[in-house]
């Protein structure tokens, strides 16, 4: 089994110091995981530094670890950006959840029209950023990635299309497309951005608008699929692209 990872302050830690690992993570590590003196552990920064070390001591609330590795987590050429509608039944969390274990860099949590859930007003929308932020954090940990994904929010089609326009590339997932993502020519490096739509659909306002933004429509697939598993079928081609160009 691979080392349990925790997230920690990093600054100034070099090989041979105790890392000090309190705060959530370190009750979680102390009393939830009942890490043991001797067993190793991994410690990020979750912006893509760690260490790996050996627990020395364990106390009601916290670790400390000799550090014994530095460790970093290289980006790629691609920044690698979904715009996930707001979905029923956790089914958008569920998505992005399985992304961040894929390799996202940042989900942006979609108000589109035909979405079911609503964050309507600042509290509500903080209260579903918060639980977003929550799970990429639990998934990285998951999957031992040491950069946890950026989270963020689009209120409207318009915040979408702006943030279209900033991406060195676009696609929008739709049923109404003819040509298939995997078939498209990748730009070498940059920021590419995919949505997912609601569980009733972009509406056709929405796409004409992220079409005259610059998204190209696509397929992931020869069936529908839900706004859970398209995401993650997308990310999965765009990575095996990004690999086949490189």
């Amino acid at each position: 089994m691979s080392d349990p990872l925790f997230f920690g302050c990093l600054t100034g830690v070099t090989v041979g110091e105790l890392l000090h690992l309190d705060g959530a993570d370190g009750r979680h590590a102390a009393k939830v995981r009942r890490i043991r003196v001797g067993e190793q552990v991994l410690v990020a920064d979750g912006e893509g530094r760690a260490i790996r070390g050996v627990t020395q001591t364990v106390g009601a609330d916290f670790i400390d670890v000799a550090v014994a590795e530095c460790l970093s987590e290289l980006g790629g050429a691609h920044w690698w950006t979904v715009v996930q509608a707001l979905a029923k039944n956790g089914r958008d969390e569920q998505a992005v959840e399985a992304m961040t274990e894929l390799g996202i860099d940042q989900v942006v949590a979609w108000q589109a029209s035909r979405s079911v859930v609503e964050w309507r007003g600042a509290e509500k929308q903080a209260k579903g950023l918060a639980k977003w932020v929550s799970t990429v954090r639990e998934a990285a940990k998951q999957s031992r990635r040491f950069r946890v994904p950026k989270v963020g929010c689009a209120t409207s089609a318009a915040d979408v299309c702006k943030l279209i326009r900033a991406a060195a590339q676009a696609f929008v997932l739709h049923e109404s497309a003819t040509d298939f993502l995997d078939a498209q020519v990748l730009v070498p490096s940059g920021e590419v951005l995919f949505i997912v739509g609601p569980e009733g659909g972009i509406t056709p306002e929405e796409l004409a608008a992220f079409e005259d933004a610059g998204a190209k429509p696509v397929l992931v697939a020869n069936h529908v699929l839900r706004t859970s598993t398209a995401g993650v079928v997308a990310l999965a081609q765009l990575q095996a692209m990004s690999r086949g160009a490189s």
